[in-house]
């Protein structure tokens, strides 16, 4: 457990995190004013634990290891992932939970016929195109070498 908590770059990551959640529940409080210790666990809002969290590792792996590293690519391929499948696909499922949430209201609440709202259907990926994804990152590797 020593030998984990004297691990610098975690520490920095979770720090970062850490930080990141305290200033999301700071943001809440302020705009809502009133405190909701929930935001200090959860996902999404103001700003991005996990983007604070995959960026302060990249960059702590990368003064480290420096930036030729294999562990560097490794920490920044992480955070792209990271980072864009929480602006892409994690933002489109919130408005999608919105939307849904909207439509409820409207016809369950208030006794309306159902809007012609439509949401984003094509977010994810199909076990086919997994599999393409997956053969172009097994030939570019080769050519790189």
């Amino acid at each position: 457990m020593a030998e984990l908590l004297n691990n610098n770059i975690l520490m920095c990551a979770m720090t970062s995190w850490l930080v990141a959640q305290l200033i999301k529940t700071l943001v809440f409080w302020r705009v809502n004013r009133r405190f909701n210790a929930r935001i200090l666990i959860s996902n999404g809002g103001m700003p991005s634990a996990h983007t604070a969290f995959v960026v302060a590792l990249a960059i702590m792996v990368a003064f480290r290891e420096g930036l030729g590293s294999t562990a560097f690519a490794l920490a920044f391929g992480f955070a792209v992932v990271v980072i864009i499948d929480a602006v892409g696909v994690r933002y489109e499922t919130g408005k999608q939970g919105k939307l849904i949430n909207k439509i409820i209201q409207q016809v369950l609440v208030e006794g309306q016929p159902l809007t012609d709202d439509t949401l984003k259907e094509l977010i994810g990926h199909t076990p086919t195109e997994a599999f393409f994804g997956g053969v172009i990152g097994i030939l570019m590797p080769l050519f790189f070498r």
